[in-house]
């Protein structure tokens, strides 16, 4: 009985979803729906009218017509709700809009009919009332009329907007980049998002648009005709003031470079639309260093991040560098109830934490001073949070500096890691996801070294709280993410090269054959998070090293000419490019996985991973104690030792 109870019962939630909407409708709404009951009693009666052509038989059926009316419209009102055509703005009427208004016409139709053949006719008048004819008149009319003055209101907005465009100096603007892009883009603008450009052409690479009309915009020409088309408008005395790339004029195809050099030969300001497939707004940005990686960013599934993140409370360690603070902006953004930021820098835990109490987020944020190496503090500030995820983003990363002061990097790296793993493991934490680096692999400087090391730790004890070694099994996952240079980072060679072009050069290189791997920040972050909710998926996967797929490496100088020519400068004429030779603990080209870690599918799209390759936690408990030890007397040679004995691949290969 009970069984039989719960399928009869209403559904509460469903009742509860359509009474909170109900709540939030407006005056607005309520005079739509009066509109659509008007256009809905006209409809009806303008067909009676025209089936009947206005004479005794219209007059006749008014009686009960009337009658019949209030039940009709109460019913219409209800379908009006159900398709959502009281609750859609006018303004963006569109496709799926009509579309609901022919289902909404249809359903009415059909109503129609039920109420001719199966109530009126037979039980009120022996005969059938409405007639086919006039139902199907109906249809016809109820779709005009219910779209009629929504179109016409559609076409008033977007002459208005684009009359105070125009009227507001509006820079005459060159979209450049395919179709579907540019509408994008022409939609933003007739929504009043995107203000203060007049959009007067577009210069598609594709030459299936040639010739074609967007929202009444034309496709003047390919990318090749810019110098020619500007000339045009020069001579119409139409000057174009601005050129705004959209995301396909970033394509390799596209040559983006090549248009950047072009414009600002011609004086003419670029500006970008970014992809909205990262949640972006269609608003305008400048061109930057990243939107020349030249290759396609990976798709990231936004939904599996929300879901991993939502409602959770997260420590970022390292919060205020430039991965650990955009790893906190994806957090807050993906709904984490609450977020600790542990760093041991004060401007920078000021600015990360200034920075996102300027968004106005729900999640209750704090910031504390700490240093991982620290473990004590660590271990207390996790305990009282009580964290579900860590992100581990604290380390010393500079590959030249830790070559001189390579112990400090093992303090850090090594036993500030340390500390953290313990501490998320002691604090109940689902899991500890550390960021390492593309140089951990095959090490040949000290901060491949203590990062692998770092790694091998993590690995380990991921291992032995799977199998319950020591104690009770434990489902908390601990992983180490890997990826090569990010753009625009910290310490980056962007920011570094920036500055040397802005001071007039050179450019300086360690090496002609120099190659690197790089990625965005935001990438980089949104992968991260994605191969967390891999390691915590249903079934535990035994894999605790993931390496994000970073496309094909670029080449360091191909990077700062494209920054030169990024500048509107030429590469060997207005800046030089100086090679300078090779750093300690640099080599020529980064690898993605050891020689003895076989790789994995993991069927997630960016990211692969690496085979558990660790030895025993006793082994790693015992080559701890004596660095431990070692660190204490400042015995640099008995460190360096120890670290070669637990990474034997070491300065293996240094090209």
């Amino acid at each position: 009985m009970g069984y039989q109870r719960s399928q009869v019962a209403p559904n509460w939630d469903f009742i509860g979803r359509r009474m909170t909407r109900l709540s939030h409708l407006t005056l607005r709404n309520f005079l739509i729906a009066l509109h659509d009951l008007l256009a809905t009693t006209a409809a009806l009666f303008a067909a009676f009218y025209l089936r009947f052509e206005g004479g005794h038989g219209f007059f006749d059926r008014l009686p009960l017509l009337f009658q019949i009316l209030p039940y009709f419209l109460a019913f219409s009102m209800v379908v009006f709700f159900v398709f959502n055509l009281t609750t859609t703005k006018w303004r963006f009427i569109s496709l799926p809009d009509a579309l609901n208004i022919i289902r909404v016409a249809t359903v009415l139709t059909v109503a129609l009919l039920a109420l001719d053949y199966i109530f009126v006719a037979p039980n009120v008048r022996g005969a059938f009332f409405i007639g086919k004819v006039t139902i199907v008149l109906y249809w016809f009319l109820e779709i005009t009329f219910l779209t009629a003055l929504r179109i016409a209101y559609r076409h008033f907005r977007y002459t208005r907007v684009r009359r105070r465009a125009k009227g507001q100096n509006a820079a005459p603007t060159l979209l450049i980049g395919r179709a579907a892009d540019a509408e994008v883009l022409l939609r933003g603008i007739e929504s009043g998002a995107i203000k203060r450009i007049w959009p007067v052409g577009v210069l598609s690479p594709s030459s299936a648009d040639s010739g074609q009309l967007i929202r009444n915009v034309p496709v003047l020409g390919g990318i090749d005709d810019i110098e020619d088309v500007i000339s045009d408008f020069a001579k119409r005395d139409k000057p174009i003031a601005r050129l705004v790339m959209t995301p396909s004029a970033f394509e390799p195809d596209a040559h983006p470079e090549s248009i950047l050099m072009r414009a600002r030969k011609l004086g003419v300001i670029v500006n970008r639309m970014p992809s909205l497939e990262s949640g972006d707004e269609p608003r305008l940005t400048a061109v930057a260093v990243e939107d020349l990686l030249l290759r396609p960013s990976e798709t990231i599934d936004y939904a599996r991040l929300e879901s991993l993140i939502r409602g959770k409370a997260v420590i970022v360690t390292g919060g205020g560098g430039s991965i650990g603070s955009e790893i906190c902006e994806r957090v807050v953004a993906f709904g984490a109830s609450r977020l600790l930021i542990v760093e041991n820098s004060e401007p920078a835990l000021y600015a990360v934490t200034e920075a996102l109490a300027a968004h106005g987020t729900a999640a209750a944020i704090e910031g504390r001073i700490a240093d991982i190496r620290d473990r004590e503090r660590i271990i207390r500030l996790m305990a009282e949070f009580k964290p579900d995820i860590v992100f581990h983003a604290a380390a010393l990363k500079h590959v030249p500096i830790l070559e001189r002061d390579w112990s400090e990097g093992v303090k850090t790296n090594i036993f500030g890691s340390i500390n953290v793993a313990d501490a998320a493991r002691g604090a109940g934490a689902e899991a500890m996801v550390m960021i390492s680096t593309d140089k951990a692999i095959e090490p040949v400087s000290m901060l491949g070294l203590t990062k692998r090391f770092a790694e091998m730790y993590c690995q380990a004890l991921d291992h032995d709280l799977a199998a319950g070694t020591g104690s009770v099994r434990s489902p908390m996952r601990l992983i180490s993410v890997r990826f090569g240079n990010v753009l625009a980072s910290n310490g980056s060679v962007v920011p570094k090269f920036k500055a040397q072009i802005e001071a007039g050069g050179p450019v300086t290189v360690t090496h002609p054959d120099m190659v690197r791997y790089f990625m965005t920040i935001r990438e980089a972050c949104d992968l991260v998070i994605t191969a967390a909710t891999h390691a915590l998926g249903t079934q535990r996967p035994d894999v605790s090293v993931y390496v994000l797929n970073m496309g094909q490496p670029v080449k360091i100088v191909d990077l700062a000419e494209r920054m030169i020519r990024l500048s509107g400068l030429q590469p060997g004429y207005d800046i030089e490019i100086v090679f300078t030779g090779m750093r300690p603990g640099e080599r020529l080209h980064e690898i993605l996985f050891a020689s003895e870690e076989p790789t994995r599918e993991i069927g997630v799209a960016g990211i692969m991973a690496a085979q558990p390759n660790e030895p025993p936690m006793q082994t790693l408990r015992k080559w701890i104690a004596a660095l431990e030890q070692a660190i204490a007397r400042d015995d640099r040679a008995t460190i360096k030792t120890i670290l070669k004995d637990a990474v034997p691949e070491f300065g293996s290969t240094a090209a």
